[in-house]
């Protein structure tokens, strides 16, 4: 017989012990693979919910596989550890307790299937730990409420819990995605799809709604997972908006997903006007004709909008290129733009926008409407001044040289920008122009705390040694001339346009001209059709040498006064007196003309300068005329020769300094109006 091996009763609890210890993990194993995991969903749906700060419910059926696990270059035995692969059905995210909606069956996200895997091993630290969730049909809805309130952050918890959620990527499938934001009147809805055989992109989207009261549309692209442990894994993005005639494209990649923060990309933008941006963006810009730019995008996403930095943009704006770099803050009280911009060439037809000075077709293709009656010339397109208390800015702006359709010699502007509580500063505003300087200052009040709806404007401007042959290149007679202009102004106004901040105007206005030639195509070089016509009822078309002259305006309510107002020249003086009102565009001037030396046939008449801006009225005093006329007729029948007697001249003589006509002028009478009593001739 066999012999009976005894074991001692240390064998015997030892064997057992080892067999427990492999019976343990097989059945757990068996139960594991076997049992209804339904029964766990209150146990996880309470895990999430602590977890994430907000309900968390799996709805449908929940199943468990095993799989092993992707680990690279891991070789300890945790590598062959298989872990639960769980698959979900019908999976629900609520809104935190801050966002109780109106609606108790508004979610967060809703996801008819979601699978993921666990690491068992970190559960027994209180870790859920996924390194990838796949969601099939997601629906995502993003709301945020009027006090800045939302459902996407999720925010730390006042007593936290014990258990900490590690999500490491997430893999993205067909869905849609909505926002409704009361901050900023948003309602759009993205609507996602996956994208096969694509190297970079895995989804694609399109988007609809309204974004801050704008009908907007767009689509784009982006990577099909997104990893939120590997900060240094980029996940590309593509998109482009479109609204109010702008268009908005980025192409980059978002460079910290696990924050859903930092964003590198390339820009372009484009639209009818800088000002048509403010739907898509929220920055106060001022209005422009038609623009494009494409420069480099750096930001940081954040609930109250972020940093931003858009470095080496170039582009045109009109027919003007420009490039620099800006900066945004959404800082508080407000946000804030600083930066540099440059331009090479500036149109000077492209300033015309800053101030409603463009064309009508202009002014349509930057969707504001044409609201300037005929006739008028000042331009009576309102400042958009309630939105200049929503932005803080310094910005510098050079430009090289500047030219409009007759070529202008300034060969540099510089102005610094700067907006503080809706108060806007031009200090300075400068252009170099033909060997001189144009200098001011400009400050509009638009905060509406001196003047509701309307601005307070004030201006402090000086020109100094303008050379004349400079200034008016194209004009062969100028190429002799030396002569200067100079000239200074002082004005504040109240109003909401140029042509009522003009006819509310106080101040005064000066100016010195020395030594140059003055014709009617000088005139029409300059734009001044008024003066255009005066000449051409004085002497014609014809060039005339200047001496001199001197204008001294005093200005109240917008309506300009002369103080002193001559004009020398080789063949005559002309004294002037009378008003420009600013504010009704109209024109009450009269002009005493005093021939010098022997001059035949001078008719020594007064002119009236009348009418309007637009179109001005020079009339002759047929009274003193017809006295002439008739003193000549009588004569003529006497002594032929003695008939030319009353058309000679003989002036005050030929030459006269400026300072010499100007204290000639304080003392010199000027012709009357036209019905009144007149001067008798010498």
């Amino acid at each position: 017989m066999p012999r009976l091996i005894s074991l001692s009763r240390r064998q015997k609890i030892a064997l057992a012990s080892a067999a427990v210890l492999v019976a343990l993990p097989v059945t757990a194993a068996v139960v594991l693979l076997n049992m209804d995991w339904n029964r766990a969903k209150p146990w996880l749906n309470a895990r999430a919910s602590e977890a994430l700060g907000r309900p968390f419910a799996i709805a449908g059926d929940l199943s468990l596989t095993w799989q092993q696990p992707a680990t690279v270059g891991q070789q300890s035995w945790r590598a062959y550890l298989p872990w639960p692969h769980l698959q979900a059905k019908d999976v629900r995210l609520g809104n935190p307790s801050a966002m109780a909606a109106a609606d108790d069956q508004a979610q967060l996200a809703s996801v008819s299937q979601l699978a993921f895997s666990l690491n068992p091993l970190a559960l027994l630290d209180k870790k859920i730990i996924i390194p990838q969730l796949r969601f099939d049909t997601p629906h995502v809805r993003l709301l945020r409420n009027k006090d800045g309130k939302n459902n996407w952050t999720f925010d730390k918890q006042e007593q936290p819990s014990p258990w900490q959620l590690e999500l490491q990527s997430v893999v993205f499938s067909k869905g849609t995605v909505t926002l409704d934001d009361d901050v900023t009147h948003t309602a759009m809805r993205a609507d996602v799809d996956t994208i096969a055989n694509d190297a970079r992109y895995g989804i694609a989207w399109t988007l609809s709604g309204k974004y801050r009261g704008e009908s907007i549309q767009g689509g784009g692209k982006a990577g099909g997972v997104l990893s939120l442990q590997q900060q240094g894994t980029p996940f590309p993005i593509q998109a482009d908006m479109r609204a109010s005639g702008s268009s908005v494209a980025i192409e980059g990649t978002l460079t910290r997903p696990a924050d859903l923060a930092a964003l590198d990309v390339r820009l372009k933008i484009s639209g009818p006007s800088m000002a048509r941006l403010y739907p898509l963006t929220g920055v106060l810009l001022p209005e422009t004709p038609h623009f494009s730019t494409e420069g480099h995008l750096t930001g940081t996403l954040a609930p109250r909008g972020g940093e931003w930095v858009y470095d080496q943009f170039r582009g045109k704006v009109g027919s003007s290129d420009i490039e620099g770099k800006l900066a945004f803050s959404a800082s508080l009280p407000r946000k804030r733009l600083t930066g540099e911009v440059h331009s090479r060439l500036l149109q000077f037809s492209d300033l015309g926008p800053l101030v409603g000075a463009d064309s009508s077709a202009s002014k349509k293709e930057r969707g504001v409407p044409s609201t300037q009656p005929a006739g008028r010339v000042l331009p009576v397109e309102t400042f958009k001044t309630e939105r200049w208390t929503s932005l803080d800015a310094d910005v510098r702006y050079t430009a090289d040289k500047i030219t409009r359709d007759a070529e202008l010699p300034i060969s540099k502007l510089d102005t610094h920008v700067v907006l503080t509580d809706g108060v806007l500063s031009l200090t300075p505003l400068n252009f170099n122009v033909a060997g001189g300087t144009l200098t001011s200052q400009i400050k509009l009040d638009g905060s509406g705390k001196v003047i509701a709806n309307g601005i307070a404007a004030e201006l402090k401007a000086s020109a100094r040694h303008l050379h004349i042959q400079q200034l008016f290149p194209r004009l062969p007679a100028l190429q002799a001339s030396v002569g200067e202009i100079n000239g200074d102004a002082s004005l504040s106004a109240t109003g909401n346009s140029v042509a009522s901040l003009l006819g509310s105007s106080n101040g005064e206005v000066r100016a010195l001209i020395n030594r140059g030639s003055i014709s009617k195509l000088l005139l029409e070089e300059m734009g001044l059709n008024i003066g255009s016509v005066v000449l051409t009822k004085l002497v014609g078309d014809k060039q005339v040498k200047l001496n001199c002259m001197a204008a001294d305006f005093v200005v109240a309510k917008g309506l300009m006064r002369t103080r002193q107002f001559i004009v020398d020249t080789d063949d005559a003086v002309l004294h002037i007196d009378g008003t420009v009102n600013l504010a009704n565009e109209q024109l009450d001037l009269t002009l005493q003309p005093d021939s010098k030396g022997l001059r035949i046939f001078s008719l020594r008449s007064p002119l009236y300068v009348q009418g309007t801006f637009s179109k001005p009225d020079v009339s002759v005093d047929k009274g003193v005329l017809a006295l002439r006329a008739g003193g000549a007729l009588a004569l003529a029948v006497v002594a032929p020769v003695a008939a030319l007697l009353p058309l000679v001249n003989t002036g005050p003589g030929e030459d006269s300094e400026c300072a010499a006509l100007l204290a000639q002028a304080r003392i010199k009478p000027v012709a009357p109006k036209p019905g009144k009593a007149q001067r008798k001739p010498r």
